[in-house]
């Protein structure tokens, strides 16, 4: 199929598709006039990234799921290198979800704190 096809049949651009080309998680042929052709695997590799990428995985993040999947496995979640980028991912989020759980308690506390002492001073 041309590049126009998989981007519509992707929800993409054919921007996108370049760009993924371009680095190396997107495989492209060329027709005799020289037009990008891609194989109907593809499809499913730019769904994958574009749904890695929506989860915020980066670029480098999504390339074992990328192999994954080119290895002939459903999903590119089960390979090896996939579970080890999924475990530092989840990792990262239960980390970001402490940090942000450790502020909500301090913005509570000082919410509390400022409504039972509110300000003496008048403006004006």
């Amino acid at each position: 199929m041309l590049i126009g096809e998989l981007a519509q049949q992707a929800g993409t651009s054919t921007r996108t598709l370049r760009y993924y080309e371009q680095h190396g998680l997107v495989r492209a042929g060329r027709s005799t006039n020289g037009y990008r052709v891609y194989d109907a695997a593809e499809l499913p590799v730019v769904l994958k990234i574009r749904t890695l990428l929506e989860e915020g995985f980066d670029l480098d993040d999504i390339r074992p799921f990328i192999t994954c999947l080119r290895a002939g496995n459903s999903s590119g979640d089960s390979c090896p290198d996939s579970v080890a980028v999924l475990r530092r991912k989840l990792d990262e989020v239960d980390d970001a979800l402490a940090r942000l759980t450790t502020l909500r308690a301090e913005l509570h506390y000082r919410l509390a704190g400022a409504e039972q002492h509110p300000p003496a001073c008048e403006f004006g």
